[in-house]
């Protein structure tokens, strides 16, 4: 079974932007994240408070496969047993308590969104946007202040679409944007 599995998934490689030259950014992005959420879970069962939202569920899948997988499995059971935690808690999430005040978030969430959504997933998905829309199969960017490529993912574009329909129906965003501001957002979710 492992030579079927390594055939298979180690040429998805470079399709997801996997290599010697990105290893890096990549796995510094997965430290830093996982550092800052570490932090950030430790008062709170959830990203928001006592119950999981809709961020909850869409953060949680992927650090659930990477939990699962035995390179950044290890990584997380040597450095993130708050996150590991959590995802427990959201493979049966519970209302647990009520969502907290941005006030109490922002200290520890405020980062998350700066320095991983602002700071690199953004910039990586818009370029991946530009590029799908001229009809490029690959991109290249600086990403942290080093070059980064890989293929073009039409998925990540819908993503991208969708996040900003969302954010184009929020009716009253004015406290919304003051944060989205803040953290170097509002800019992606606005083109």
């Amino acid at each position: 079974m492992k030579p079927a599995v390594k055939g298979r998934m180690i040429p998805r490689l470079k399709f997801v932007g996997s290599s010697a030259a990105t290893k890096d950014q990549i796995e510094g992005s997965f430290r830093r994240q996982l550092a800052i959420l570490e932090t950030h879970l430790s008062t709170r069962a959830y990203l928001f408070g006592g119950r999981p939202a809709l961020a909850d569920f869409g953060l949680y899948a992927q650090l659930y496969q990477c939990a699962s997988d035995p390179t950044p499995g290890a990584i997380m059971k040597a450095g993130a047993p708050r996150v590991l935690a959590w995802i427990g808690r959201m493979l049966d999430p519970r209302a647990e308590g009520e969502f907290e005040a941005w006030e109490n978030l922002a200290p520890t969430l405020m980062p998350l969104l700066r320095d991983e959504i602002a700071g690199v997933f953004f910039p990586w998905t818009a370029a991946n946007d530009k590029a799908l829309a001229s009809g490029q199969k690959d991109f290249s960017m600086i990403l942290g202040g080093k070059p980064y490529a890989q293929q073009t993912q039409k998925y990540h574009a819908k993503s991208l679409a969708a996040l900003r329909a969302r954010y184009a129906a929020v009716p009253d965003r004015a406290d919304l944007d003051a944060i989205l501001e803040e953290a170097g957002c509002r800019a992606w979710l606005d083109a």
